[in-house]
């Protein structure tokens, strides 16, 4: 019975107690009976082999390698998701499988799927123990991955033997892992899982650059520089993420950053969330300054505020790096406005500050009736490239 949602406990003791403590320690993991048939899986696992966004459906009562199981498998987002990756899978733990079948291999033939029938004559004749240690392959968004099983035989208090339990990991070891997740901000992670599939999202964009960067990088060392250049993004990060918003690309000593109205809750919030961030990055600047030995007005930042009702906003993931992007017109517009804002201006458009509700502009002490807003073509500091592409949108200081 292919399952969706989040899953019941095994009816056996032994098996609804392991399942408990994999659960409850977040781990990746399966539970099959003793016929190997499955009984359990974490929502991790399945969150994974979901491509993040959804809970990977399962065959709950289907043989591991069985038809329904297979089929299941195939349809997964991420995980061992092609035939091919499930032969490969069945090859390594198929003799495990094979030494818990009583009737050998005619009887496990007759329970898996056809298309690894081939594959059963092949299997190697593994004696049952206490664990044992699984390589595979998988995809996680369409990037290949390794990944290693240890597979725990489950016995009850009589010493009967139940089930298995299969643990799973990334193929990178506890150090490794441990290394990246090191600093992770976990609402962040969140909202990042939450863009992993890119779809049109409506949302508040933030544009930050340092001013007049080019004669600072000349002024100092390299090295002291790189450190200031290090401080001016872990603050911006902080104050968009503490904002609620979803850190973007940075680009030597800018930022970008997106407030989504799904994740935010209205369009209004996410308006006032990136309003928020950016004048809590204003804020922190004078640290920043200090900490890196530097006078405030060395360390000015130009803020672009815009509204972009058909962003397009997905997550990237490379062998390389994970990030969040944007496409659309206004993306681009919402740098436009950024080189305008001289000074250590925030310029937000029209369109961002009209989204704002009555309750969340007076939390801004923003008031909208009565502001008064001006094209950027007309503004003393407008660029080339402003008056070009973006002449008429209007804005106004925040």
């Amino acid at each position: 019975m292919s399952v969706s949602g989040t899953l019941a406990l095994p009816a056996d003791p032994a098996l609804a107690a392991m399942a408990v403590a994999l659960r409850d320690a977040g781990h990746w993991a399966e539970i099959v009976d003793r016929d190997w048939r499955l009984v359990y899986a974490t929502d991790d696992l399945r969150r994974i082999y979901g491509g993040l966004t959804v809970l990977a459906p399962v065959a709950i009562g289907s043989h591991y390698f069985g038809p329904e199981a297979v089929r299941t498998r195939l349809d997964w987002t991420s995980g061992p998701n092609t035939l091919e990756l499930v032969r490969e899978l069945f090859a390594v733990f198929g003799g495990s499988i094979l030494a818990d079948t009583p009737a050998g291999r005619e009887g496990l033939r007759a329970l898996v799927d056809p298309a690894l029938h081939d594959l059963v004559a092949r299997l190697p004749t593994i004696e049952p123990g206490p664990a044992l240690f699984v390589p595979w392959r998988g995809t996680h968004l369409d990037v290949p991955v390794d990944a290693f099983t240890l597979t725990v035989r489950i016995h009850d208090p009589g010493g009967r033997h139940v089930g298995t339990a299969l643990i799973s990991k990334p193929g990178a070891g506890m150090a490794v892992l441990a290394t990246v997740a090191v600093g992770i901000d976990l609402r962040h992670f969140d909202r990042m899982q939450h863009v992993a599939k890119a779809a049109r999202r409506p949302g508040a964009i933030l544009f930050a650059d340092l001013e007049a960067s080019s004669p600072l990088a000349r002024r100092l060392p390299t090295a002291s520089y790189f450190t200031f250049v290090r401080r001016l993004a872990r603050a911006a990060d902080s104050c968009i993420i503490d904002a609620g918003g979803l850190v973007g690309r940075h680009v030597g000593d800018g930022v970008v950053a997106f407030f989504l109205a799904d994740t935010a809750g209205s369009e209004s919030a996410a308006a006032r969330n990136c309003i928020a961030a950016a004048r809590a990055l204003r804020g922190a600047l004078g640290d920043v300054a200090t900490r890196s030995n530097l006078a405030p007005e060395d360390v000015v930042l130009r803020f672009g505020l815009h509204w972009g009702s058909m962003l397009y906003v997905g997550q990237i993931a490379t062998s390389g790096r994970t990030e969040v992007t944007a496409l659309g017109d206004e993306v681009n517009e919402s740098a436009r406005i950024e080189a305008c804002a001289t000074g250590g201006r925030a310029l937000a458009s029209k369109a961002l500050v009209e989204r704002l509700s009555a309750d969340d502009a007076a939390a801004l002490g923003l008031v909208p009736d009565r502001v008064t807003y001006t094209p950027l073509a007309e503004l003393p500091t407008a660029t080339e490239k402003a008056r070009r592409d973006a002449p008429a949108i209007a804005v106004c200081e925040v």
